[in-house]
């Protein structure tokens, strides 16, 4: 649950901490002292689209911090664990927005995407504006109500990733059969360039294995002339190395005496003398046995030129041949019987409409089923708020198309009929503006009841309701605080009577700035909050002794 709110230059508020218990809590005030202030800083924390204009006057920038118990929220906890963000039980959602317009989010202290705060805020709260009846009129709102209802929003996901998967392949499907002659054109050229490459058969490292013998082979002459010439220097000419080297030892051999000093040297000649002659032999037989080899040049050659005219052909170089080879052969096996032919795609679609199949049908029998339910509560609603008459029905219809839909196979729309013996119709063309607000509010109830989000906020959802009636919305709103947390913005006193905390606030002036101010109220407080909120201005001991009576009521009630 949210336990403490820090706001910092937000909009009048220059500095407000509040701390937050279970339960109801009530935020009332005058108009334009900022009531507002509260539940727009609570959604910036969640990841709200933020502006300059949120950063209050002469300020640099807006900070908001919320504060959020989350040992009892395993959905959060597992969700802070898997981004390493967990700290023990708190959870501290921190939005820094600039007077640029600029903002930074954080979580447990650490930086992170708008998105995750987005993600993490949808786990801890949710907040019901006093302008949602006017999304009653759109069908997807009937069907996301519907599905939170029936606890099937994960069902609901994995149907609509089901048609996403099996409406990518039909537009594939499509596409190859509207585009069959242009395919079967490419097929053909596809095929006569992989054959092409198919006969060429280039194996890396090929090319230059060849050149290498092409050198070799080209200059065949100058290298039989050279080792011949190299021979004779090693062994045969009169001044050959060898026949130096051994007049060398010759000298050292004989000395008058014998010199250690010069021992490795003798060592060192003696063993150059065995090697010249040995490189010699090697010399001479090469020479004998080493032949020049026209044909086998004209081979190496002939072969090259296959494989620049083909590099030249495909506009690459000779090395990138292998790849585009592969390539090439990769492609026309996925266009010409493979996973991108007609025949296949047609298997993968049929398959994936059978998984989607499966998958709507779950998602059928569970509205089906919740949406029984939920007409019978939101009728036990509407009941308790003055509206015994008015019958609502959760209307599911097939989709017109046999064929799968993004939402599964059925149309939701929320139907009522105002008067009984009259049918059912859409709610934009029975409700009235005050009755849609009273069904909007029984519909948040009962959904709520349902949902795991453990704190609720609601802003000014009472908008057009009184009397007796809004004593039932007190209650309504307290039930639901006494099952977990409940945030809400009100102006009626019969609603603020009921809460279990109260918070007021009020707007000052001071060296020509205006500064928005909230406080919590005791008991004594919260009677004349109350009493303003009956009698305006001018309170009488009247007005007093019957807050003192709401309030006395409210706080009995337990419902």
């Amino acid at each position: 649950m949210l336990t403490q709110l820090t706001v910092s230059n937000y909009a009048i508020a220059e500095r407000v901490e509040l701390q937050f218990n279970k339960g109801m809590t009530a935020l009332t005030g005058e108009t334009g002292a900022g009531k507002s202030i509260v539940l727009d800083a609570l959604g910036l924390a969640m990841g709200g689209r933020a502006d300059a204009g949120a950063v209050r006057h002469g300020a640099k920038r807006a900070d908001i911090t919320a504060t959020f118990d989350v040992s009892d929220i395993p959905e959060a906890g597992q969700w802070l664990e898997n981004h390493e963000l967990d700290d023990d039980s708190d959870c501290i959602l921190r939005r820094v927005i600039s007077k640029d317009g600029r903002s930074r989010a954080y979580i447990n202290g650490q930086p992170c995407p708008l998105a995750h705060l987005k993600d993490l805020g949808g786990l801890l709260m949710d907040i019901h504006s006093q302008h949602q009846h006017q999304s009653l009129l759109r069908k997807e709102t009937h069907r996301k109500l519907l599905d939170e209802f029936a606890g099937v929003e994960n069902l609901a996901a994995d149907t609509h990733a089901a048609w996403k998967t099996w409406h990518q392949t039909r537009q594939r499907l499509t596409e190859r059969q509207q585009n069959a002659d242009e395919t079967e054109a490419k097929l053909q050229l596809m095929r006569y360039q992989v054959e092409e490459l198919d006969r060429l058969n280039l194996e890396d490292g090929e090319q230059e294995q060849l050149e290498q013998e092409q050198a070799q082979l080209s200059q065949a002459d100058s290298v039989l002339h050279s080792s011949h010439q190299a021979a004779l220097l090693c062994t045969e000419e009169e001044t050959s190395a060898a026949d130096m080297v051994r007049q060398a030892l010759q000298q050292l051999e004989q000395l008058p005496v014998e010199v250690p000093a010069l021992a490795d040297t003798i060592q060192m000649l003696n063993e150059a003398q065995i090697q010249i002659s040995e490189a010699g032999d090697n010399l001479r037989r090469f020479v004998d046995d080493y032949e020049a080899d026209p044909e086998r040049l004209a081979e190496v050659e002939e072969r090259l030129s296959a494989i620049y005219q083909m590099a030249r052909k495909h506009r690459i170089t000779p090395e990138e041949l292998p790849e585009l080879h592969q390539r090439l052969s990769a492609e026309l096996a996925e266009l010409d019987g493979g996973a991108g032919s007609l025949e296949q795609l047609e298997a993968e679609l049929e398959k994936q409409r059978a998984a989607f199949d499966q998958l709507a049908s779950q998602l059928t029998e569970a509205r089906e089923q919740a949406a029984v339910e939920l007409d019978q509560r939101i009728a036990e609603e509407l009941a308790q708020l003055s509206m015994p008459a008015m019958q609502f029905v959760t209307h599911l219809s097939r989709n017109a198309k046999d064929e799968p839909a993004p939402h599964g196979e059925q149309d939701i729309e929320f139907l009522v009929s105002a008067n009984p013996g009259q049918p059912a119709r859409p709610l934009a063309k029975v409700a009235s503006g005050g009755e849609l607000s009273r069904i909007s509010l029984a519909i948040q109830v009962v959904v709520a009841q349902t949902s795991t989000t453990p704190t609720l906020v609601f802003d000014e959802v009472d908008v057009g309701i009184g009397g007796g009636t809004a004593e039932v919305v007190g209650r309504l709103l307290r039930t639901l605080g006494g099952n977990g947390q409940v945030l809400c913005v009100t102006h009626l006193p019969q609603v603020a009577a009921q809460c279990h905390q109260h918070l007021f606030v009020s707007k000052f002036t001071e060296s020509d700035a205006t500064f928005s101010k909230i406080e919590t109220l005791d008991d004594q407080g919260r009677i004349s909050e109350v009493a303003r909120m009956l009698g305006g201005v001018d309170m009488t001991e009247h007005t007093i002794a019957h807050a003192q009576e709401m309030f006395s009521k409210g706080q009995a009630t337990h419902h």
